[in-house]
């Protein structure tokens, strides 16, 4: 299969505040009201969640269909741990992002625990979210 490429364009409106423009949704990242942000979004963090449980629900669903079974839906909590010191002290020996990330899934499916779980190692194996989180991507930052 060939590659895909996926895109966004982004602008801030304000030093917390960004709109994100993908395939023409508006997309705004913002932070909560008690960290400076006029809280009219999801903060980057919580994007990255929320981008991790779309994917594994896509996945998911994808899986169960060649396993043979149905799904009938899905629920997703999702919540990490960070250290904000790095971010907003640049303090050394500790990493920016999350620590960990942890995902419960409750499947709603007509299949035995057995095949859930080989279901479940599928879908971890399988999902790019996830993959992208888990193993190291490239990332090329440069001045236009």
């Amino acid at each position: 299969m060939a590659t895909v490429k996926f895109s966004v364009k982004a602008k801030n409106e304000n030093n917390l505040k960004t709109v994100v423009e993908a395939r023409g949704f508006r997309v705004i990242i913002d932070e909560p009201g008690n960290l400076g942000g006029t809280n009219e979004g999801p903060n980057p963090l919580e994007y990255l969640l929320a981008a991790l449980s779309g994917c594994i629900n896509i996945t998911g669903h994808l899986v169960a269909k060649e396993m043979g079974f149905t799904l009938k839906g899905t629920e997703i909590a999702l919540e990490g741990d960070i250290n904000p010191a790095k971010f907003t002290k640049n303090i050394a020996g500790d990493r920016a992002g999350y620590k960990e990330i942890r995902v419960t899934i409750k499947p709603y499916a007509d299949a035995d625990k057995e095949t859930l779980e080989k279901w479940l190692e599928s879908v971890e194996s399988r999902c790019p979210v996830s993959d992208n989180l888990s193993n190291a991507t490239p990332i090329k930052v440069s001045l236009a």
